[in-house]
């Protein structure tokens, strides 16, 4: 499934930049002179800063890649706690603690295409060391405590429905996309369905144009059925009806499917068929198939007992043979194809045909 731009991952990405350098650096600025140690602070901004190179892949709409998503968790969450760490006296939640809300945004920026549950793991551990390190401070008045749990409350609750919300968008989208995209398959099956199922159609009086004859001098007695080339031309008709069918079947190996369809034929009037098939399957055009098969079909209806049918595939070729106990009378009287090369070979009462296309 492709990959496309997720709304709520760019809004996040939108939302880390604006905070960071909009709220965040003002602030960072204004009370680096309380900090204990202030190139803690100013080296974490500039860690929290370089993690926002990761929303280059969320804009794009790409997975943001697993090492990037783990290294920038991990710089994220060390630079928060660094600077919680170095938080001058009563500072938790508010304008030093700047860094609070930031993390929060970088994490949802980071775990946007990963499954919610770690985005709403990351905010909760975030959540959860601030509060700690705010209870272990010293004992903060009532108005403090009040102001901490405003701040918590609010901003987690904030980012965490909005890290719930792009989630259930994301499902969404892509349930859409896949919806759209099975579509467009059966569509297109549709499509090839009917276009096969109108070549079919097509080829019905071509097939019958060879049978109609055959069939009315068989009626009105002008053919003779005990005549061999009476009983060869109803062979090649029969095969070719059948071939015709199997045109239609749904099979792995098309050329093979139809090859043992008129080997089959050929069987039921007493024929003994030895069938070998060598190598992986090879796409064929229908075309190329149908020249592939028709000179087969030719020699098997000049057989007189037995025949031996041999496929071999390769890469870059498809070779089909047949060996028969029948004459030079079996070569084929259909027209040259420009698809398959075709040889005849007859020596004694031994008829050898090899038909090859090449890929």
């Amino acid at each position: 499934m492709s990959q496309r731009p997720h709304g709520f991952g760019t809004a996040f990405v939108l939302a880390t930049v604006v905070v960071q350098f909009g709220l965040g650096l003002p602030q960072l600025l204004a009370h680096l002179h309380t900090y204990p140690s202030p190139w803690i602070p100013c080296t974490a901004f500039v860690l929290l800063a370089a993690t926002i190179s990761a929303g280059w892949w969320v804009i794009q709409g790409r997975r943001v890649p697993t090492p990037v998503v783990v290294g920038g968790v991990t710089t994220v969450g060390a630079a928060s706690i660094a600077i919680t760490a170095t938080l001058p006296d009563g500072a938790f939640f508010d304008g030093p603690h700047w860094s609070f809300g930031l993390v929060g945004w970088h994490l949802l920026m980071l775990l946007s295409d990963r499954p919610v549950r770690w985005s709403m793991l990351a905010l909760a551990a975030h959540t959860g060391f601030s509060v700690v390190a705010f209870l272990t401070t010293a004992d903060p008045s009532r108005a403090v405590w009040g102001t901490g749990l405003i701040t918590v409350v609010s901003v987690m609750g904030f980012q965490a429905a909005l890290g719930l919300a792009g989630a259930d968008h994301r499902r969404r989208a892509l349930h859409l996309e896949a919806l759209a995209e099975e579509q467009a398959r059966l569509a297109t099956a549709k499509a090839v369905a009917d276009e096969l199922d109108r070549g079919r159609v097509a080829r019905v009086p071509e097939q019958l144009g060879s049978a109609l004859p055959l069939l009315a001098g068989l009626a009105d007695g002008t053919l003779d059925p005990g005549r061999d080339d009476v009983r060869r031309q109803s062979a090649v008709v029969a095969a070719q009806l059948r071939r015709l069918f199997a045109e239609g079947d749904e099979s792995p190996d098309p050329l093979v499917h139809e090859l043992s369809a008129c080997a089959e034929i050929a069987e039921k009037r007493g024929l003994q068929v030895s069938f070998a098939v060598s190598g992986a399957v090879v796409p064929v055009p229908l075309e190329a198939r149908r020249a592939l098969v028709q000179p087969v079909v030719d020699a098997l209806a000049a057989a007189r007992a037995r025949a031996r049918i041999t496929v071999l595939r390769t890469a870059e070729s498809v070779r089909v043979a047949a060996v028969c106990d029948g004459n030079a009378s079996a070569q084929t009287s259909s027209a040259p194809s420009d698809l398959v090369a075709v040889e005849w070979h007859s020596v004694a009462e031994q008829v050898w045909m090899e038909a090859r296309w090449t890929a």
